[in-house]
C-alpha cells in the first residue's frame, strides 16, 4: 500500500527522481530548509475554520482522558518508592530522529518524524538509553564500572492506529533504566532485575495505600539466552518468591514478543482490578542498546515501563 502511494506521488509530481534527490541528494539541513519553508506556505493558505477542523479530527492531538491530578498522585507514589541511585529526569518532547528504529528494532513509520530531523518521544527507555550512554562517554573510562540509573516519567506519541478500551495514541509512560559492564557470573543482570522488579512491587503496594486497587500481581520471566534460565531461576524467581509470597512468578519461554527487541531475559507484569479483569501493566528486559550506542560489547542495559496513564484509569 506504501509503495503504491509514493509510486502515486511521484507520478503526479512528474519527477520520477525525486525521492532520489530527497532522500540521498539532500544533506538533512536542506532537507529541513526545504520541508520548513513548504509547511509554512501551506501553514499560511490555512484559517481558523481549517485548524478548528483538524483539532476535531485529527487522533494525535485529542486530549488525554486522565485526570491530571490523579496521574500526579501515581508519579509522586513512584518517585517516593524509587531504589537508591536512580535519578528522575523530565525529559524533552521530541528526540534525535531515529531514536527508536536504528539503535531498537521499531520502524520509523510509527513514530512521529518531525521536518527539523527529529522525532516526537515514542518511548522512555530508548531516550534514557541515550543519556546513560552520553554519559557513559563522557566518562572516558575513568569510571567504566559506574552504574548508571535514570528514571522518567513521560507522555509519549506513537502513530500506529490503536483500538480498544484505554488504548490512546499519546499517554503517560513510567520508565526504568540501568546501565553497567559486564560483571561476571551474570552478576550486574541479576541485581539490576531484582532491583526494578521489587520497584513495581513496592509501587503497587504503595498505590494500594492511596486509592488504587490492584490485586493478583504476577510476574512472567523469560530467558532469551538459555544459559541464563538457571542463573534466573535461582537467583531472581526462588528468591523473590520468599520475598514476596502475595506475588506469582513463573518462566514462559514460550514467548515470543520481544524476541530480537531483547536479547538475554525480558518479564512481563501484571494484575487484576476490583472486577477481576487482568491488565498486562509492565513490559523490561536487557537490550544492546548501549552495546550498539558506544560499540562495546561489554555494556549491559535492563529497561523497564509500565504504562501509567493506563494504570490511573483501570485501577482508581
Amino acid at each position: 500500500m506504501t509503495d503504491k502511494i509514493i509510486e502515486r506521488i511521484l507520478a503526479a509530481a512528474d519527477t520520477p527522481n525525486l525521492l532520489d534527490i530527497l532522500t540521498n541528494r539532500l544533506s538533512l539541513s536542506d532537507l529541513q530548509s526545504l520541508l520548513l519553508e513548504v509547511y509554512r506556505r501551506r501553514a499560511a493558505s490555512l484559517t481558523p475554520s481549517d485548524i478548528l477542523k483538524q483539532y476535531e479530527n485529527n487522533r494525535f492531538v485529542v486530549p488525554s482522558q486522565v485526570n491530571p491530578q490523579e496521574q500526579l498522585e501515581f508519579d509522586r507514589l513512584a518517585y517516593s518508592v524509587l531504589p537508591p541511585g536512580f535519578e528522575a529526569l523530565e525529559l524533552s518532547p521530541v528526540s534525535p530522529l531515529g531514536t527508536n528504529s536504528v539503535v531498537a528494532t521499531v520502524n520509523q513509520n510509527k513514530v512521529l518524524s518531525t521536518i527539523r530531523n527529529t522525532e516526537v518521544t515514542a518511548d522512555v527507555t530508548n531516550v534514557l538509553a541515550l543519556e546513560c550512554a552520553k554519559r557513559k562517554r563522557a566518562a572516558k573510562h575513568t569510571r567504566d564500572h559506574e552504574i548508571i540509573k535514570l528514571c522518567a516519567s513521560h507522555r509519549v506519541l506513537r502513530t500506529q492506529q490503536v483500538k480498544g478500551p484505554n488504548l490512546f495514541q499519546h499517554f503517560r509512560l513510567l520508565g526504568l533504566c540501568t546501565a553497567g559492564r559486564d560483571t561476571g557470573s551474570y552478576r550486574f543482570e541479576i541485581d539490576a532485575l531484582i532491583e526494578h522488579l521489587e520497584f513495581y512491587f513496592r509501587l503497587f503496594e504503595a498505590a494500594n495505600h492511596s486509592g488504587f486497587a490492584i490485586a493478583d500481581v504476577r510476574v512472567s520471566l523469560t530467558a532469551f539466552d538459555k544459559i541464563r534460565y538457571n542463573a534466573l531461576q535461582a537467583s531472581v524467581l526462588e528468591k523473590l518468591a520468599t520475598q514476596y509470597p502475595q506475588v506469582t512468578f513463573a518462566f514462559d519461554q514460550e514467548r515470543e514478543t520481544g524476541r530480537g527487541y531483547y536479547d538475554s531475559a525480558g518479564f512481563h507484569i501484571y494484575g487484576r482490578d476490583s472486577s477481576g479483569t487482568e491488565y498486562f501493566l509492565v513490559d523490561g528486559g536487557f537490550t544492546d542498546w548501549t552495546q550498539q550506542l558506544l560499540n562495546n560489547k561489554k555494556e549491559r542495559l535492563l529497561i523497564s515501563g509500565i504504562g501509567s496513564e493506563r494504570f490511573v484509569l483501570c485501577f482508581r
